[in-house]
């Protein structure tokens, strides 16, 4: 089974039986960061937009580790004329990874590099791997059509960002749950910098009160396995 580990910010590290995802490995620079970006190991790098605290250091650790960073066509254009091995997608599209596979889905959020390119939209992920069903919804507000995430996808794990200010806060990551119905929820991108600070508490006991999904607050460096379960079984616990 896969498993997870949250290495702060939004950033993960996926370890898989056919190969590890880093997703939106913002290391250094990272107060709250676990590792440096010269010890992430990864196969596969899924960026969800191009704002300095996701793409981080994403082509630096594709370079070094030869890497794929799968993102849109624009962030993944741009990544390539960095020298970074890429495979560009868009929202409804499904791509093909070593050790499974990724749809990318819209974020209500925007993408621009540090050194000011703007690249579009940004997006979220749904990664399948191991029989397992992992969304990391990137930097968003709260949208309706989440719902038809959660619709499509028997979700064993949602990686929600609840730190407002730039993103959903704690109320609208609980509607978000409603609507996405994952078996598990770990919270994100909140308590780097002070406009995000938050309880992740706050977000746990509301959650658990308000759904039948269970909510795993992991500390940098901390890990979850992932395993996937029946697709009645989940719509009973969902």
């Amino acid at each position: 089974m896969p498993e997870l580990t949250y290495l702060g910010h939004s950033a993960f590290s996926i370890a898989c039986s056919k190969g590890t995802v880093l997703i939106d490995p913002f290391l250094d620079g990272n107060p709250k960061a676990s590792i440096k970006a010269k010890d992430a190991k990864a196969d596969v790098i899924l960026v969800t937009h191009a704002h300095g605290d996701h793409l981080g250091d994403a082509i630096s650790i594709a370079k070094r580790t030869g890497a794929t960073i799968v993102g849109t066509f624009e962030l993944a254009n741009y990544c390539a004329d960095k020298g970074a091995k890429v495979m560009d997608g868009h929202f409804g599209g499904t791509m093909a990874l070593p050790m499974g596979r990724a749809k990318l889905f819209p974020a209500i959020h925007s993408s621009c590099t540090d050194d000011g390119v703007y690249l579009g939209q940004a997006a979220s992920f749904v990664l399948e791997a191991d029989g397992a069903r992992m969304y990391h919804a990137g930097d968003t507000a709260l949208f309706g059509d989440m719902r038809l995430i959660g619709e499509e996808f028997d979700l064993d794990v949602a990686m929600l960002p609840i730190g407002g200010h730039y993103t959903m806060g704690i109320e609208d990551a609980v509607r978000a749950v409603k609507m996405l119905r994952p078996v598990v929820v770990v919270p994100m991108h909140y308590s780097t910098f002070p406009p995000i600070e938050v309880d992740p508490q706050m977000f746990k006991r509301l959650v658990e009160k308000e759904t039948r999904t269970e909510c795993v607050v992991l500390k940098p460096g901390e890990s979850l396995a992932v395993e996937g379960i029946g697709h009645q079984e989940r719509r009973e616990v969902a």
